[in-house]
């Protein structure tokens, strides 16, 4: 007899339905780590009697949290029924909250985005910033399809740290207002949704780790440099958050400015790209954007900008391979999509500045890295909350 169909019988009738519950867990973790999966290939793979996968299957069938997903037809034997996850259990709500774009989406517990929506923040108050955040999110779950009650956990990414005692925003510079208290407990009550903040380099770290090129570094940091100047730090798969969720703000750091001392984020943003520009003769109005692309043409002025720019990146990267020995630096946010244009100036001001010889690469989620990393936190939390209520329903 399997050790664990001994365990079976031998449990008290008070604790059975624990170790239905456990082993069910089990097998819904298997299938969602290691793909959809027959019953005889659950029961090597996990050590568990082929009848107690069957019976576990059958109660995870029975509330809808995992499903038929084809056959398999061996060279010998019965064909096999596969099974996997139903993505459609559930569903979670990613919102990335910057100065210019708010995105928003709903996913599956796959992962897979199944309704978003980009807007422009135009919201001249943090009152306006918070309703357009719930409108946005109510008019995406609308749109896809979903039942408002399926959405179990919302994550939004914002500039600054969440202090969970004030419950506030701290540091939110770029966001005049987004500080004050009771804002998020405004927008969880009108969603009706639970709702984490967390910071947007934290979860753009993440989502790079989750679905980008981070993935299966052991340890990376991520510097988002756009309006502001965060970094998000991943080891071995978690993020790396410090004693008081401050870990990252480099944009504190301080920077030699011509005049008076700085910060590093003074020296290292959109903001300063365009600043360069205007002292090396550009005029009109500016944005990074439009100073990258005059570069791409040969704007000599535009050139000395991006390579200043790329000059005070590899100060960031060259602090952060000292403190951290990471074996990739990811460069993402605004200005970290003229990345092409980035890299060589930064590589080269690397080799001059430190002997650590740090991998740096652009992001692959681009934009989307902060909404992607609200996502896959999100996930973390609602597969939990969805196995528990289905699997406590009758």
């Amino acid at each position: 007899m399997p050790a664990s169909d001994a365990v079976d019988q031998q449990e008290q009738p008070w604790n059975r339905r624990r170790l239905r519950s456990t082993n069910e867990r089990l097998l819904l973790d298997r299938l969602r780590t290691g793909g959809a999966a027959s019953r005889a290939q659950l029961a090597r793979e996990t050590g568990l009697s082929k009848p107690t996968v069957s019976s576990a299957l059958a109660a995870l069938e029975a509330a809808g949290l995992v499903h038929e997903v084809g056959t398999l037809a061996p060279e010998r034997g019965r064909t096999a029924v596969l099974y996997a996850p139903d993505p459609a259990a559930g569903h979670v709500l990613g919102i990335d909250v910057g100065r210019s774009w708010l995105r928003v989406a709903v996913a599956d517990l796959d992962g897979a985005v199944v309704a978003r929506s980009d807007v422009r923040n135009r919201a001249r108050s943090s009152g306006a910033m918070a309703e357009l955040v719930v409108a946005t999110s109510r008019q995406v779950v609308a749109g896809s399809g979903v039942a408002p009650d399926e959405v179990v956990h919302a994550v939004v990414g914002t500039p600054g740290v969440y202090d969970e005692k004030q419950r506030r925003v701290r540091y939110a510079m770029h966001l005049p207002g987004w500080g004050r208290a009771g804002l998020f407990d405004r927008m969880r009550a009108e969603l009706g949704v639970p709702l984490e903040v967390h910071n947007d380099a934290n979860l753009a770290a993440l989502g790079e780790y989750t679905y980008g090129v981070g993935a299966g570094s052991r340890l990376f940091a991520y510097i988002l440099i756009g309006t502001g100047l965060g970094m998000g730090v991943v080891s071995e798969g978690r993020l790396f958050t410090g004693a008081h969720g401050l870990a990252g703000e480099i944009g504190f750091l301080p920077w030699p400015g011509q005049q008076k001392p700085e910060r590093l984020e003074d020296a290292v943003s959109g903001v300063a790209v365009v600043e360069a520009a205007r002292r090396f003769g550009m005029n009109g109005q500016l944005t990074a954007k439009a100073v990258f692309d005059a570069a791409r043409q040969g704007n000599d002025a535009a050139v000395k900008a991006v390579h200043l720019e790329g000059e005070r990146i590899a100060h960031t990267v060259a602090a952060a391979a000292a403190v951290l020995d990471p074996d990739l630096v990811v460069l993402g946010g605004g200005v970290g999509h003229s990345v092409d244009l980035l890299l060589h100036p930064v590589r080269e001001n690397l080799r001059a500045l430190t002997p650590l010889r740090t991998k740096v690469a652009p992001s692959r989620l681009g934009e989307d890295a902060v909404l992607l990393g609200a996502v896959a936190t999100a996930l973390g939390t609602a597969r939990d909350v969805v196995f528990e209520r289905r699997s406590a329903s009758p």
